[in-house]
């Protein structure tokens, strides 16, 4: 499992979760209440998933409300990822991993 960082963009307009995944970061807009974000990040995430098991860890220096609901809401993503990608696997749907037999390294199709 590979930890992936989280961190909040505070704005005076609006403030977002920011996940950096496999393959981009994704932003959970957290001053909206919009439903619709939120679905869509999750399925970004899932498509990401197929890419390996990751884990989100939150990294900012200001302990305020946002930071403790971003916390929150991460350590319930992360649960919900692992469940997730153990579903993925059952079904063979994760990406196949390719051993580099030059230095026994592992890589994952892009």
């Amino acid at each position: 499992m590979e930890t992936k960082t989280a961190t909040i963009k505070r704005q005076t307009d609006q403030s977002k979760l920011a996940l950096q995944g496999h393959t981009g970061s994704f932003e959970i807009i957290l001053t909206e209440d919009n439903p619709n974000n939120i679905k869509s990040v999750f399925n970004l995430i899932l498509k990401d998933l197929k890419n390996g098991l990751i884990q989100f860890e939150l990294t900012d220096d200001k302990e305020d409300m946002y930071y403790h609901i971003c916390k929150e809401y991460i350590k319930q993503l992360n649960a919900e990822m692992v469940a997730i990608y153990e579903e993925l696997e059952r079904y063979d749907l994760v990406a196949e991993e390719k051993e580099d037999s030059a230095n026994n390294q592992v890589a994952r199709p892009e």
